[in-house]
């Protein structure tokens, strides 16, 4: 097969989305059993996934229409999953974790059909949102493991996060709902991969 004809999945890109999906469950369990050094270097293994898939995407020149749907996929199931456990831990409020799902279901819902489409494509707000609720999780759980002193401070950073998050979500709903439907989001892939 040439290059220029290879598989839309098969992609390095694709194979490190894959590993974060693969990552997830020992995350998960480690978090579960507490948060410890190894929990805190796991998590962040995985958190950096979604940035090198999307870097990898780029500069092999290997973005591909799989790699846009599950990369998204990837980040919400997997940070749901995260913070379900964290709350569960007793260090995420409950009240985050819900409005982490509620965003997320509503966004899948009213959103999904046109980010499938191509209609709509992921904001610079919506990648700071991912980001910096990546980050508050890895800071809160890397204050429960060296500093628990700092639990307030990055439970302060993940109501902020939860905030973009729900600025994220309305903003993709309303692109989503005044995409035409026939019509792609332009020239630019629907996401950074």
């Amino acid at each position: 097969m040439s290059p220029t004809r290879r598989r839309d999945w098969a992609t390095i890109p694709n194979l490190i989305t894959l590993a974060r999906f693969a990552l997830l469950a020992p995350v998960c369990v480690l978090l579960w059993d507490g948060a410890g050094t190894l929990a805190v270097v796991l998590l962040l293994a995985w958190a950096c996934t979604d940035w090198v898939d999307g870097l990898l995407a780029r500069a092999l020149d290997q973005r591909s229409r799989t790699g846009e749907i599950m990369d998204p996929i990837a980040d919400r199931l997997g940070l749901a999953a995260i913070a379900a456990t964290l709350a569960l831990v007793d260090l995420l409020p409950w009240a985050a974790l819900a409005i982490i799902i509620i965003v997320d279901l509503a966004t899948t819902v009213l959103a999904s059909r046109a980010a499938l489409r191509g209609r709509i494509e992921v904001s610079v707000l919506g990648k700071i949102r991912t980001a910096v609720l990546m980050t508050s999780i890895f800071l809160l759980v890397a204050a429960a493991a060296w500093a628990p002193g700092l639990l307030d401070a990055g439970r302060v950073l993940v109501w902020i996060a939860v905030g973009l998050h729900v600025l994220s979500g309305a903003d993709y709903i309303l692109r989503a709902s005044r995409a035409p439907q026939g019509a792609s989001a332009g020239a630019g892939p629907p996401s950074p991969r």
